[in-house]
């Protein structure tokens, strides 16, 4: 019999549990940051203020980033751990019936009644669990979640993100500095979806355009009200 030759394939789905949050966090820490700026910047503002309130800024978001994240894949995770508990406790007292399911799974997939009954056999003699995990509850290794990853990449991907139109805030002359940082906003956050589109193998120009149309609103929308409430005030 002819050995088999190895075929490694790399598909994006594998970066789905960390590229999800890094590209989150960044987009989140440019559009906040920028957004805070401009709108302090808007109601006439000092230098000061405005670095003061970007700085504030980027520690907040961060931190509410990595406990928002972690909480939410956390409960995923929860529910998760949940599924193979049933599942291992069903594999262990009534294995005939996870058989039968596992087979009209796969009958379902298009394998004929006798194949798809081999096919369930075979796994369910291997880690029956992992196959049931796979092929009845979806749960996949790439996948499945991961709380604390989740937290450290998008509490850091925000700080990255947001130090973005902070250090062009820092360095703008002052009456120019709403423009600046709002043209670089826009620039890092097309910058961004292409980055994140490509690393996902995507298409990268609709995903640019989307988040940075997202941008601009809420660009805008701050600098409104940085400048009622600096008419008021």
């Amino acid at each position: 019999m002819a050995r088999l030759k190895t075929h490694v394939e790399r598909h994006a789905v594998s970066r789905i549990g960390w590229l999800r949050a890094a590209v989150l966090g960044a987009n989140d820490g440019i559009v906040s940051t920028a957004s805070l700026i401009v709108g302090v910047a808007a109601a006439e503002a000092a230098r000061d203020d405005l670095i003061l309130t970007g700085f504030a800024g980027l520690v907040a978001g961060a931190m509410s980033m990595a406990a928002g994240e972690y909480v939410s894949v956390s409960s995923q995770a929860d529910s998760e751990a949940a599924d193979l508990a049933r599942e291992r406790q069903e594999l262990a007292t009534a294995p005939g019936q996870e058989l039968d399911e596992m087979t009209s799974i796969y009958v379902a997939r298009g394998l004929t009644p006798d194949l798809a009954r081999q096919v369930a056999e075979q796994f369910n003699a291997g880690d029956a669990l992992a196959a049931h995990a796979r092929d009845e509850l979806g749960i996949f290794e790439h996948t499945q979640a991961r709380p604390v990853q989740a937290a450290l990449t998008s509490a850091l991907t925000f700080s990255v993100g947001a130090a973005l139109p902070l250090g062009v805030a820092l360095v703008a002359p002052l009456p120019s500095l709403i423009a600046a940082v709002s043209v670089a906003a826009l620039a890092f956050l097309g910058l961004l979806g292409w980055v994140g589109a490509r690393a996902g193998g995507a298409s990268p120009w609709r995903p640019a355009l989307r988040v940075m149309f997202w941008g601009a609103l809420a660009l805008a929308a701050t600098a409104l009200i940085g400048k009622a409430f600096g008419s008021v005030v």
